[in-house]
């Protein structure tokens, strides 16, 4: 097998085996694993510098993904999934687990703080978006069990910012009703809330 290659744009190396396109890489990973152009490899050879590239491709993406925004094991595993193979995906996880990048108590911690502060869910919603991100069942429960979230208190806040300008409005308590509980929150808090801000709910 002949191994030849051919700078691209940029940083890109793209690289022939007999002539034929195989994959790209960067001069970066070049310098570490240089091989002269027109070289002869075995078979053997040729998958491991596959491997190696896939997985430096892994770990560049992983990086990228993560200075972006914090990912639970399971949503930066999704990502990666899109444009490398299993096993390079999987080092790569182990690689950012090692460095401490993913960790999915600390990511449910601040997820929980973004999704009662910010967007103001309700309990059983944030239970739900959890599970949706890949969080671990003992995860969520022992967050939750740890935590007290008031749910009046959020449909207070919500009542008298989002809503409040609704309320005026034909039908508007009944309007705002239905809205919360489409968020998640049950009617007992629901009237619980209305009733300590002085809105007749009856």
């Amino acid at each position: 097998m002949l191994l030849s290659y051919k700078q691209g744009r940029g940083k890109k190396l793209h690289i022939y085996i007999d002539d034929e396109y195989m994959i790209s890489t960067d001069i970066d990973f070049w310098a570490d694993n240089y091989i002269k152009n027109e070289t002869e490899i075995s078979e053997q050879e040729w998958e491991e510098l596959v491997d190696k590239i896939n997985y430096r491709k892994a770990l560049n993406k992983a990086f990228d993904l993560l200075s972006r925004r914090d990912h639970s094991v399971k949503e930066l595993k999704i990502k990666l999934l899109k444009t490398v193979d299993e096993n390079s995906a999987q080092k790569a996880i182990e690689r950012m687990l090692e460095l401490d990048y993913l960790d999915d108590e600390k990511y449910a911690e601040n997820l929980l703080r973004h999704l009662t502060v910010n967007k103001k869910m309700s309990s059983s919603f944030i239970k739900k978006e959890m599970f949706k991100r890949g969080i671990s069942g003992e995860i969520v429960n022992n967050l939750l069990e740890d935590t007290e979230i008031d749910n009046v208190s959020t449909i207070k806040d919500l009542i008298l910012t989002k809503y409040v300008s609704k309320l005026s409005a034909e039908n508007g308590k009944e309007k705002v009703i239905a809205a919360l509980q489409r968020k998640g929150f049950g009617y007992y808090d629901i009237r619980k809330a209305f009733d300590e801000i002085e809105y007749d709910y009856e």
